[in-house]
């Protein structure tokens, strides 16, 4: 028997083989460290699935038996647990930069976003116990290296249960979606309201992935798949990484599942609520909230696993141990190709000038897709007594539906040279710091001359969305003018790798923009007013100095007869239009330089 340190401080206890047999029966703990490390064979070929602390245990297990293994310990999640990578380097270099200078190329497979849907959990401990030690894939890693979060939403997987998924056919027992705070990860990736997701963009930012897959588990309509898949929208990307996605990436997955005899077919997003695959369906369009999304404005390419809820639990980690397998054997095979794209894409995205921010399904634009589904009826619920669609599974077909996959660019913007972030809003500032943005300061107090916003409307949700109560349908005005700046203020470069990013977030009318997150609600409110006894006066000097003033009033009555009954109403729409009025209000704080002359 020996004992070792594992990466939590804790010992891990191994036994030498003789005493294995009589040590198979013992708990499910030392079961778990025990059983053998055979290529691609089933953990549980029962209904169960590991628990956070069993997945953890096989890594470490891994780890001490494989040089070419490593957990490395990164941030908090929100329950204090520390969120591990398990690496697999053939090199035995474990930087994330010296990798890059080596040329090779880097897999991130993430898990547990939502723990409800363990199958990527199970999956890739599979495929870590596949490759560590095995002379099969030696050759193949020594270009990919692989790297695996066992669990993202510790806190959700210790919270287990088997009823929170009410329509997932298995396991017995899983996680929660929510994670300690009850937010769901998989919208954090730009406000990052959770450490777990501060921990995670640490990790990617380190390594810099080259392509990234998210391991889910599906809701929504039934069909005969086991397996459907979300690719980064294309049309969204970088060209040069969107057209690759399209011709090759994609489809060769497909194939290579096809080899392994596994029936995958694109996620079947339905169009419109509750309406049958029949009618079509439609690319995922993955903003940066997502972590799909977020990883893709740097230039990665990524998946998302969507195994089918009513498929048996082992089914699902089968089919998701494949794709897993797939995505791995097509980066082997074409590691060079994918870093040159890369390289360029990132080489043409420092230079753009026009950013798209915001996109739409393009409905003239389809192919169509084979799918296999099965027949629905709707029939009257026995509960409501209201039609109820259902799908009959002993009743399948094979008929072309149209797959709508293209997107059109429904808004775009001009970037700008700079950005400037004054240092009063230190959690944007903290966040471009954390996604590896070049960030100066002002080392001096510096009058700059700069294009901003004014918030001129916008639409707030009526109850909140993942702690935040979204605002939409942004629109603005740009205006320009000199702003003093002060000693510490951040300008930023567009002109950089990430930039997308930037774009992204700091522009107020993107969909995931800072802004229509409620990071600057404090701007949206007016901190100044007048008494009407007083103002009533001084608005009439203000209209006689401003004639035209006095018909804008006039209309403004006549357009709206309750302002024509109210005196506060027109005093303040004088007072609107003054030189009292504060000119902050409803100015959006992130400010553009778009000429050469900084005032710098």
């Amino acid at each position: 028997m020996y004992l070792r340190p594992a990466v939590n401080g804790s010992a891990i206890i191994f036994f030498e083989p003789n005493t294995l047999k009589s040590l198979r029966k013992l708990s499910c703990v030392i079961g778990i460290f025990l059983s053998p490390f055979v290529s691609g064979k089933e953990i549980n070929p029962s209904n169960k699935s590991l628990t956070y602390d069993e997945a953890i245990l096989r890594y470490q297990a891994l780890v001490y038996r494989h040089p070419e293994c490593k957990l490395i310990p990164y941030g908090n999640s929100d329950n204090g647990r520390i969120i591990q990578l398990f690496v697999i380097d053939q090199d035995r270099v474990f930087s994330p930069e010296r990798n890059h200078e080596l040329g090779k190329s880097v897999l991130f497979i993430n898990n547990g976003i939502h723990p409800g849907e363990p199958d990527g959990i199970d999956a890739s401990v599979r495929l870590a116990e596949l490759f560590a030690g095995n002379e099969k894939y030696k050759e193949a890693l020594q270009h990919v290296v692989v790297c695996i979060v066992p669990v993202f939403n510790i806190d959700g997987c210790l919270n287990r249960g088997s009823f929170s998924r009410a329509n997932q056919n298995g396991p017995e027992e899983y996680g929660f979606r929510g994670n300690y705070q009850n937010l769901d990860l998989n919208r954090d990736f730009v406000k990052v309201d959770s450490w777990n997701s501060h921990s995670l963009i640490k990790i990617l930012r380190q390594w810099d992935p080259d392509v990234l897959v998210d391991t889910h588990v599906s809701d929504g309509a039934d069909y005969q798949a086991v397996m459907t898949l979300v690719s980064s929208q294309p049309d969204k990307m970088d060209s040069l990484l969107g057209n690759y996605m399209r011709e090759n990436f994609s489809p060769d997955l497909f194939s290579r599942m096809k080899k392994k005899k596994q029936e995958m077919c694109p996620y079947v997003n339905t169009i419109g609520y509750e309406s049958i695959p029949d009618s079509g369906i439609a690319d995922f369009l993955d903003t940066p909230r997502f972590l799909t999304g977020y990883a893709n404005l740097f230039q990665a390419f990524c998946f998302i696993s969507e195994s089918h809820m009513l498929k048996p639990f082992s089914k699902r980690v089968d089919a998701t141990f494949d794709l897993l397998l797939s995505v791995f054997e097509h980066m082997q095979e074409n590691y060079s190709t994918i870093l040159k794209i890369r390289k360029d894409a990132r080489s043409i995205s420092q230079f753009r000038k026009i950013f798209p921010i915001a996109w739409e399904l393009d409905t003239s634009k389809f192919e169509m897709l084979n799918f296999k589904g099965y027949e629905s009826y709707t029939t009257t619920s026995a509960i409501t007594g209201l039609p109820q669609l259902y799908y009959n599974e002993q009743k399948p077909f094979e008929k072309e539906i149209r797959y709508y996959h293209h997107y059109r660019v429904s808004d775009s913007v001009s970037a700008p040279l700079y950005y400037i972030v004054p240092q009063c809003w230190h959690r944007i500032v903290t966040a471009l710091y954390d996604n590896g943005m070049r960030v100066y300061q002002f080392d001096t107090d510096t009058m700059v001359d700069v294009e901003w916003y004014k918030i001129e409307d916008f639409h707030t949700a009526n109850s909140p969305f993942e702690g935040h109560y979204l605002h939409d349908h942004t629109h603005i005005s740009k205006h320009h003018g000199k702003i003093k700046f002060y000693k510490g203020d951040s300008y930023v470069p567009v002109f950089q790798n990430g930039n997308r990013y930037l774009v992204e977030t700091l522009e107020p009318d993107a969909p995931d923009s800072y802004f229509n997150w409620g990071f600057f609600d404090a701007i949206l409110q007016q901190k100044e007013w007048f008494s009407p006894y007083i103002f009533d006066s001084l608005a009439g000097e203000i209209i006689r100095e401003n004639p035209g003033l006095a018909d804008e009033l006039s209309r403004e009555k006549k357009n709206n007869p309750e302002m024509a009954k109210d005196s506060f109403s027109q005093l303040e729409f004088i007072y609107r239009h003054s030189k009292y009025f504060e000119s902050s209000y409803m100015r959006y704080p992130i400010y553009r330089i778009t000429g050469k002359d900084s005032g710098k």
